[in-house]
């Protein structure tokens, strides 16, 4: 019989935002309306010509390179070749393996849950008739760009436009209630346009809550952006490059090299780097500020029979580890929907890994209101 997959709420993440928006007041969270009008009719604007990365490219292990993604294919899902966005220096692509253990650590697991199992909020099929998991698109350089209306989030938000094929995939789909999340990678110009609660108009515009672009070939990874705003994703961190994806998990162990993005039920009003935004209004120092990093501690076993799937998102942790990057149910693991991925096998093997097996990565430059 196969076993229930229960992927997070969309509304129970959004329920959570919304109680730190009722406590904080003005707080921003990456999840929220998505109301307004619709927006007006705006010519499509030509795309620019292809960026020359403004870092040089290091190789990565296997193929590939740190910080270009021109060798990316094109299309939903799509294939990055071995590419890692940003540098390699960055924080997303930086070996902790070895980094200091954080003195509160006990404390901040035994928030999220000691005995309570790793589960992927990823997966192939339909749950509740909406795919399981975060999409993103691949779009070449020459995508027409088209105008974004920002509604609850303009004021954090990097201006229009941006390069959505009317046929980029929401998260949930095009019905969802949640999230929906639009991802688009622009190969050519090295550059990430997220948004949230978006909604395609019309005239070919979207209708978005608030949207993020991010330079994959620099550290300088918003420079728009200023201290305390959020993106997409309440942390204030992008989304994709934490996502498990099939092509790098299918791969076996040290096929993922990067860090991923978990959810975990109550955080700390504090972020620490790369975080920039917090979405609580809780104070508590034993609670996990947005921005958080755990890794699965070096003394867990990674079982020889597990799937190679499973193997890599676990040699992964205990190389690069994960972090908060939202409020929903404690250890879920973000990843993209691919009908390759066993969501029996992934169940029944991250659950296996409890939060006593990992331990948090020492914070530096905690922000605190």
């Amino acid at each position: 019989m196969p076993i229930p997959f229960f992927p997070v709420s969309r509304r129970l993440r959004c329920l959570h935002h919304g109680l730190a928006l009722l406590c904080l007041g003005a707080a921003v969270s990456a999840c929220g309306g998505g109301g307004g009008a619709d927006a007006p009719a705006t010519p499509v604007v030509p795309a620019p010509a292809p960026a020359v990365p403004a870092n040089p490219q290091t190789p990565a292990p296997g193929n590939g390179v740190y910080g270009d993604l021109r060798g990316a294919a094109l299309g939903v899902g799509a294939s990055l070749h071995g590419a890692l966005p940003f540098p390699a220096s960055n924080a997303w692509n930086t070996d902790v393996s070895a980094q200091p253990v954080d003195p509160n650590s006990d404390a901040l697991i035994a928030s999220i849950g000691l005995d309570r199992g790793l589960h992927p909020d990823f997966g192939a099929g339909l749950y509740e008739g909406q795919p399981i998991g975060i999409p993103y698109m691949v779009v070449a350089g020459t995508q027409a760009r088209v105008a974004v209306q920002f509604t609850d989030y303009a004021s954090e938000s990097d201006p229009g436009p941006y390069p959505f094929p009317p046929n980029a995939p929401i998260e949930g789909g095009p019905g969802s209630t949640g999230d929906r999340h639009v991802i688009v990678i622009d190969r050519d110009n090295h550059r990430l346009y997220e948004t949230a609660n978006s909604y395609p108009q019309p005239d070919g515009s979207w209708r978005a809550s608030g949207g993020a672009v991010f330079h994959l070939d620099s550290n300088n990874v918003r420079p728009t952006a200023q201290p305390r705003w959020t993106s997409a994703d309440a942390a204030g961190l992008p989304i994709f490059p934490g996502l498990v994806r099939y092509d790098e998990a299918s791969l076996g162990p040290g096929g993922i090299r990067h860090a991923l993005r978990f959810t975990v039920g109550r955080t700390r009003r504090a972020y620490v780097p790369p975080a920039t935004h917090w979405a609580s209004s809780n104070t508590s120092p034993d609670l996990p500020p947005m921005g958080m990093r755990v890794r699965l501690k070096a003394s867990y076993a990674i079982p020889a029979g597990f799937s190679s799937e499973t193997r890599a998102i676990l040699t992964a942790l205990q190389t690069y580890g994960m972090m908060v990057a939202d409020n929903g149910s404690n250890w879920y693991l973000s990843g993209v929907p691919d009908e390759r991925w066993n969501n029996d096998r992934l169940v029944s093997e991250l659950r296996q890994v409890a939060g006593r097996n990992f331990e948090v990565v020492r914070m530096d430059g905690l922000v605190l209101p």
